[in-house]
């Protein structure tokens, strides 16, 4: 059996993850309304967050006006949605996703198999740096046929640990000396809780399948795989191994023994991200980039935030990594598909390559006081993004550094992709596992894997 025990080195990334996207729907449906009564195709696209600040929504109105005035042709209309695994396949069958809507890495090759999303190789390979493109991470939304389905737009990330500097500091701890280690984090989030009655000196995400996610997630930190893929494609599901037993076993004592983890378990990547703005949260572990999101959505305080690499222990140990893509319902009209990959260019991707771009849309953000220069692993390469980077230097607002724990490491990190079969559907089947263990003290962790085991090889068995 090939094992996918391996960590995948920045520059190769493959298989990369979903995690909790950002993404925005409404009542788009790729067919019967682009065209509005003055001829201009009309594009409905993805926006931000539900409530999110009014100086985002007025940086993101800034630049559809910016885009439209380059292209009088396009009517672009936005729509607010938060992507949840548990309701986005509903949407989708519906018709009420947008006709740019946002996927997962994990997501596209199971609706590229189902032909629930549109081919856009024609439409992509008009983009002059349509070849430049990381090859692991352009595959992530490539069908069997070899086209262009989904178009990688944002995000890619390295998950990191997040953590309040104040509450640091409210404990006695430095933030500027964050834990390296998992034993580390369970003595910072002890002394977090005890000097913050109420507080949660570390949290977990546990419902909308970000349990099974973050479980994931602390299963490779420490040497573990919860799937085996052979060399005939056939997966094994093996969530029955020592890392994530240590995982869990090291939530059961932050709960049982150290009461650190607060009284709210069942938390997903919003309502999680509210509770750290709001600093009821010490530390947790998301992708590297949701600063943005915080900032944008929860009201942030930047001062109070730090992000540090995820702690890794034992051989094999490893980050898990992920992204967003940018999709079109599977009925996408020619027409609505030439406008889509234009925005998708202009909001999403050409301030990466482009000097003039990147500076714009850096000044545009700046002018409303939105973030701008989030840690992100890199689309096309070390070289490109470090280059980006430079081109935005003046511009850069985010706390840089409040977050070299992070950054003095992020082009080394041993990457590893989420688990590449039936994703969503065994991370649900996780979810009730991680709930359990933090709610009944006398949780059987062996029984409690051996039977999601049982029931995501199953899933895996249908093919």
């Amino acid at each position: 059996m090939k094992s996918t025990r391996r960590a995948i080195a920045l520059t190769l990334v493959g298989a990369l993850t979903a995690t909790a996207l950002a993404a925005c729907s409404g009542s788009g449906s790729g067919e019967g309304d682009g065209e509005s009564a003055d001829g201009k195709t009309t594009l409905k696209v993805v926006s931000l967050l539900p409530g999110s600040e009014p100086e985002a929504i007025d940086a993101f109105n800034e630049q559809v006006k910016q885009f439209e005035d380059a292209n009088p042709d396009i009517d672009v209309v936005p729509e607010e949605y938060e992507w949840k695994a548990t309701t986005f396949a509903a949407q989708l069958a519906g018709g009420t996703l947008p006709d740019v809507f946002e996927i997962p890495f994990t997501d596209a090759k199971t609706l590229v198999e189902n032909k629930q999303i549109a081919d856009l190789d024609t439409q992509f390979r008009t983009l002059p740096y349509a070849d430049k493109f990381n090859p692991a991470i352009i595959e992530a939304g490539t069908g069997p046929d070899g086209h262009v389905y989904a178009i990688p737009a944002k995000n890619v990330y390295g998950v990191g640990l997040h953590y309040n500097r104040a509450l640091f500091e409210s404990a006695g701890l430095d933030p500027d000396s964050p834990p390296t280690t998992w034993d580390q984090v369970r003595e910072y989030a002890k002394k977090i809780a005890d000097a913050n009655p109420g507080v949660a000196g570390y949290a977990q995400m546990t419902q909308n399948n970000t349990g099974g996610w973050q479980l994931t997630v602390n299963t490779y930190s420490r040497g573990g795989r919860v799937q085996e893929v052979g060399d005939d494609g056939k997966a094994t599901e093996s969530l029955d191994n020592d890392g994530t037993k240590e995982a869990l076993e090291f939530l059961q004592a932050l709960r049982w023994e150290d009461n650190s983890m607060g009284s709210n378990f069942l938390l997903d990547w919003g309502t999680m991200n509210e509770a750290f703005a709001a600093g009821q949260v010490g530390m947790y572990t998301s992708g590297s980039d949701v600063y943005t999101s915080m900032v944008q959505s929860n009201g942030l305080d930047p001062a109070t935030y730090g992000l540090t690499a995820l702690p890794l222990d034992g051989d094999d140990a490893g980050v898990l990594t992920g992204g967003t893509l940018a999709a079109m319902p599977a009925k996408a009209t020619d027409d609505k598909k030439a406008a889509a990959v234009k925005w998708i260019d202009f909001f999403y991707l050409n301030k990466l390559v482009d000097q003039d771009a990147a500076v714009k849309d850096a000044q545009t953000l700046v002018a409303s006081d939105q973030p701008v220069g989030t840690p992100v692993l890199p689309m096309f390469s070390k070289e490109q993004y470090l280059e980006n980077q430079e081109w935005i230097k003046d511009y850069i607002n985010v706390p840089l550094n409040q977050m070299t724990g992070y950054t003095d490491t992020m082009f080394d990190l041993p990457l590893v992709g989420e688990p590449s079969q039936k994703t969503q559907e065994i991370y649900a089947l996780i979810d009730p596992v991680v709930q359990a263990v933090l709610t009944d003290q006398n949780a059987d962790i062996d029984k409690l894997l051996a039977d999601a085991n049982k029931q995501a090889q199953a899933l895996l068995d249908q093919g």
